[in-house]
């Protein structure tokens, strides 16, 4: 390589360091892309919209939601960690970000090398809920049962891979308890099975099982929070149940590419944190059974590692694949 050419190799990366983070000084110089890597309409879409509403409010640009699905989130993730690393593009993010980059045997991103933690934003339990004719109330008392008599319960989850499917996996690995693993394309349907007698259990994230639970069309066997949610007061914990350690979470969070300049970083951070504090997020995302979760750009690598470490033991053991 002659000097002429490592010269201008060199000279071309400083100018693209310059350029990111001259921007970063204006930023946001344009609308803002939020990535949500699913259908209108879902949790991700309601919180990522709230949030990208806020950060509008304060920023003085749009923040627009870019609907991306495919592939339990895939296809938008991969998106997001492509993108120019300046702070145009985001994600909000959720618990199948970190399940995804396991699943595969060529992952197409790292669920925490390739992106710039922002903020968790929301955290939420999951629940196992059943019709309300099915003979059992509690985990308790499911637990109980012989491996025959379980083995003939239909358990019915929002996908193969997805948060409920590697629940009940790793539920399975800590007490021994074999469903009929029942995967479904999303949890809409799944819960809709449910309710209808088609399938006598479900797991499902809070938000979308709440209000079936509140309304008495399925009744909550155990709920995987460390204790008890203050809108399910009467429902158990699986701690509580004899599953020890056993706390998931649906959780919601905040990303940007690897490479985002670091005062883009803080001041998003700073923005959302205002946003989760502020009344009217905080009471539409708690009557959902979302617990808000303001905090660092730190504590949410940590909590991204934390969730990698946790589904990649249980990958390992069960071997799920989706290629």
């Amino acid at each position: 390589m002659t000097d002429l050419i490592r010269s201008s190799i060199v000279m071309t990366a400083v100018l693209a360091v310059v350029s990111i983070a001259h921007a970063a000084e204006k930023y946001p110089m344009r609308p803002v892309r939020v990535i949500v890597p699913y259908p209108p309409g879902g949790g991700s879409d309601l919180t990522g919209r709230a949030i990208g509403q806020k950060l509008s409010d304060a920023l003085g640009q749009t923040f627009v939601v870019d609907n991306r699905p495919g592939a339990t989130g895939l296809i938008g993730t991969v998106i997001a960690a492509k993108a120019t690393p300046d702070g145009h593009t985001l994600i909000l993010a959720d618990q199948p970000h970190s399940i995804n980059s396991l699943v595969y045997s060529k992952p197409p991103y790292d669920a925490v090398k390739d992106f710039a933690p922002l903020n968790l934003v929301a955290t939420s339990p999951q629940i196992m809920a059943a019709h309300p004719s099915f003979s059992l109330s509690t985990l308790k008392e499911l637990l109980a049962q012989t491996p025959a008599q379980t083995a003939k319960f239909a358990v019915g989850t929002s996908g193969l891979a997805s948060g409920p499917h590697m629940t009940y996996e790793w539920l399975r690995l800590k007490t021994g308890l074999t469903l009929n693993h029942v995967p479904y394309k999303g949890g809409g349907p799944s819960l809709v099975d449910a309710m209808a007698g088609q399938i006598p259990l479900v797991i499902n994230a809070a938000p979308a099982s709440f209000p079936h639970v509140r309304a008495g069309k399925l009744k909550a066997l155990a709920i995987t929070s460390a204790q008890r949610h203050a809108l399910l007061p009467n429902v158990p914990t699986f701690q509580e149940q004899g599953v020890k350690d056993f706390i998931a979470y649906q959780w919601y969070g905040m990303l940007a590419p690897a490479g985002t300049p670091r005062e883009v970083v803080t001041l998003l951070n700073s923005e959302i944190n205002k946003a989760l504090n502020s009344a009217d997020i905080k009471a539409r995302f708690t009557a959902v059974t979302l617990d808000i979760t303001p905090g660092s750009p730190e504590d949410f690598r940590k909590f991204l590692e934390t969730e990698d470490a946790r589904w990649r033991g249980v990958v390992k053991q069960v071997n799920v694949r989706l290629d």
